[in-house]
């Protein structure tokens, strides 16, 4: 399981993001955002080597889902996706990358969906998020991606056989009865500006 140290990122991860979400396709607001923190869970990687996190932030356009993967030293060919680097006050320095472009986050998201992991508190250790939920049709392993495409509805990726992951990078409130896409899901709920508690998708599963 991951270990969540408490300690100080210099700069924080709300830095990095103000700085990356304007470059987004998808993000609906203009520079210079202002966010603040409205949920999210972890993953665990089985080799322990790289942190997995899905972030929620909001700002005055909308709630963003930012799947982030904090690594101990730079990614090969991932320069493209690199959200910036921090000093961990435990770790050292962390290269944090948008984790639809990591091998290992991708690979954990998958097995979510499949009910081979489970979604991890994100702020605990050792601590499962009951509050995430997933459901896969299937029954055989899902393809696993070979591209990804970031568009102005969120991300995509894409499997030779046609199915594709697709996250919802701008976060909807939905009614529970309406989380039962196709193929699969991974849902889950975060914060709203004034406080509220909302639920809805943050990954879709479609078959080719």
């Amino acid at each position: 399981m991951a270990v969540i140290h408490q300690t100080v990122l210099k700069p924080t991860k709300l830095e990095l993001l103000t700085a990356w979400l304007p470059s987004r396709p998808w993000y609906r607001g203009s520079a210079g955002p202002v966010l603040t923190k409205a949920g999210g869970f972890r993953l665990d990687d089985p080799q322990g080597e790289v942190g997995i996190e899905f972030m929620i932030v909001n700002d005055a356009s909308a709630a963003y889902l930012v799947p982030l993967t904090y690594r101990g030293a730079p990614l090969d060919g991932a320069e493209h996706a690199l959200v910036g680097t921090m000093e961990h006050g435990v770790l050292g320095r962390r290269w944090a990358y948008d984790g639809c472009h990591d091998p290992v986050m991708v690979a954990q998201l998958l097995a979510l969906i499949e009910g081979r992991t489970e979604a991890q508190d994100q702020n605990t250790s050792d601590t499962p998020d009951h509050e995430v939920t997933r459901a896969y049709a299937g029954d055989a392993p899902i393809p696993l991606p070979t591209t990804v495409t970031d568009a102005q509805e969120g991300t995509e990726l894409t499997a030779p056989d046609g199915t594709t992951l697709r996250l919802h990078r701008v976060l909807r409130s939905t009614a529970a009865p309406h989380l039962r896409p196709r193929q699969g899901h991974v849902a889950g709920t975060w914060q709203m500006p004034d406080g509220t508690r909302v639920q809805g998708l943050f990954a879709v599963l479609l078959t080719g």
